[in-house]
């Protein structure tokens, strides 16, 4: 890339109409920080799968991801792109084209930067069709420099169990030996009965430089939140760039957004709800990204890594 370009992000993921996860959690972020961001959608769906009364929409299937990537080559535009980024995906072919996409886009700037959301499931459930699993584990995996797996998902590609902080880091050694560099796990169930813990490790010649940070959880722990995910791979993939490749510095501005961003969703949820006295609504979990944008702008960093 010439210097001086813009980051320009290839975003692939789901869009919904109503709500934010996705493309709709991801691209406001990047562009309030200042990266141009072209988005392929993978679905159009009326809103996310988990509400009561269902979604409608429609499924892009991989010849048509494949000729909406072949337009942007025909136009040179593939040449642009700094970064690649991905989220959900539904089927296994369509993963497949990612990885052409990427080889394409690697065949016109190699410093091109792949970050890989792995987004299979959640609290043990996966949410995906298991047929994903080894084509992640064994063709997209080895492809990524930055990876933003949750504990369910780094179990299910590593095939081993998460019980401890070692457990952690042996997974982590896992990705590096596939060829990641920068592996960040957003949280995992390793703190205590009110606490959450992130972790970082970032791969050089130089050596390994491993975080961690302690996250408060908010709310009553009843209310789960869905797109955050995919906001944190967003701010990642933002703050990697913007910090020349700090991964603690990185790793702090990522959660101090994703902190306030739940903070702003939680002000807005009634107090009955809170209390657990009504059940909450999948409309009242959807992230208010759009009220949090000075906190997406400059956020304020509270919660300071530990480097291990």
């Amino acid at each position: 890339m010439a210097s001086g370009a813009f980051n320009r992000v290839l975003s692939i993921q789901s869009h919904v109409v109503h709500g934010h996860v996705g493309n709709k959690s991801a691209v406001f972020p990047l562009q309030v920080l200042g990266f141009e961001v072209d988005q392929i959608n993978s679905v159009q769906f009326s809103n996310h799968t988990g509400y009561k009364n269902g979604f409608k929409g429609q499924v892009l299937n991989e010849k048509e991801l494949a000729d909406v990537y072949a337009g942007l080559v025909d136009n040179d535009l593939h040449k642009l792109y700094t970064h690649l980024l991905t989220g959900y995906v539904g089927n296994p072919a369509f993963l497949r084209e990612i990885a052409s996409i990427l080889r394409s886009l690697r065949g016109v700037n190699e410093k091109l930067i792949y970050v890989c959301d792995p987004v299979m499931g959640d609290d043990g459930i996966m949410y995906v069709p298991k047929e994903l699993l080894p084509i992640y584990r064994d063709e997209i995996v080895p492809l990524a420099d930055i990876i933003t797996p949750n504990q369910f998902e780094v179990e299910l590609l590593t095939g081993k169990q998460i019980k401890t902080e070692t457990d952690i880091w042996d997974a982590v050694q896992w990705f590096h030996e596939k060829g990641v560099r920068t592996v960040a796990i957003s949280s995992s169930e390793l703190g205590s009965k009110d606490t959450l813990l992130a972790y970082v490790s970032n791969r050089t010649a130089a050596g390994t430089e491993k975080y961690r940070l302690t996250i408060p959880k908010q709310g009553n722990n009843l209310i789960r939140f869905t797109g955050t995910g995919d906001l944190f791979a967003s701010l990642f993939l933002a703050h990697s760039a913007l910090t020349n490749y700090d991964v603690g510095a990185t790793l702090e501005r990522a959660i101090a957004t994703l902190q306030a961003v739940i903070a702003k969703t939680l002000s807005f949820i009634p107090e009955p709800v809170l209390q657990g006295k009504v059940p909450v609504t999948s409309q009242q979990r959807e992230l208010k990204l759009i009220q949090s944008k000075a906190d997406i702008e400059q956020p304020k960093i509270t919660l300071k890594c530990e480097k291990l």
